[in-house]
């Protein structure tokens, strides 16, 4: 049975609100000539961070199976996939900020970002430790989920910061 396990809401929802916090006011402040394309431009940026944002992963009995979208391909991020038979290891690595990734290593020695920033993440973890016998136990998100929130509630004060000066 195949499982889809697509990017955290508060993931999602932090980047968006923050591009819109920081973006939405550039077509009121540019000049007459600039507005219409600051505003094409914003759709076009938020068409853009929306795609970035709408990567997932499936899972079946045989492989995991990391999909990303068209612009996350143009920017390099890549789709794959292995095999769950094909997953030696999985090796964590430090992050500048304290915390911790993760790699699925495979039979080849090719190292695989083991998503961090998905929903049932739980659900996921259980899946891999069942299916390769890899202990999952120090596995957790990448950064806690409060920041994420954290970082909405402060764009979302923006915006209504933005739209209460223009309306003064």
């Amino acid at each position: 049975m195949t499982k889809k396990f697509k990017t955290l809401f508060p993931v999602k929802s932090s980047l968006i609100s923050l591009y819109i916090a920081l973006t939405v006011p550039i077509p009121f402040i540019s000049s007459e000539n600039l507005k219409i394309p600051s505003v094409i431009f914003f759709i076009l940026g938020l068409f853009m961070i929306i795609d970035i944002t709408s990567d997932y992963v499936e899972t079946c009995d045989k492989k995991i199976h990391y999909k990303t979208n068209f612009l996350s391909r143009i920017f390099g991020k890549k789709n794959w996939e292995i095999r769950w038979e094909e997953i030696k290891s999985i090796k964590s690595l430090p992050t500048s900020q304290g915390s911790s990734v993760f790699y699925f290593i495979d039979d080849k020695g090719n190292n695989l970002l083991l998503p961090q920033r998905i929903e049932d993440f739980d659900i996921f973890l259980d899946k891999v430790k069942n299916k390769t016998n890899i202990s999952t136990k120090s596995i957790s998100y990448i950064s806690p989920l409060w920041t994420y929130k954290l970082l909405t509630f402060l764009s979302v004060l923006m915006v209504v910061g933005e739209i209460s000066l223009f309306l003064l």
